[in-house]
């Protein structure tokens, strides 16, 4: 399932307040600065601090 476009835009990361990129393959909202990446349940970001994954990338 893909997010739209302008909901990605407007969303950050709540650690730091910096842009996420969409992994849509895994599902996940990475933030690469922090190394931290935040689920996606059933087409929802889930952008809590204590769902944050930790995360180095494929």
């Amino acid at each position: 399932m893909s997010l739209n476009e302008e909901l990605l835009s407007l969303l950050v990361c709540p650690q730091d307040k910096g842009p996420l990129e969409y992994h849509e393959d895994e599902q996940l909202l990475v933030n690469p600065r922090l190394h931290i990446a935040y689920p996606i349940d059933d087409g929802i970001p889930v952008l809590l601090e204590d769902e944050a994954l930790a995360y180095q990338g494929k």
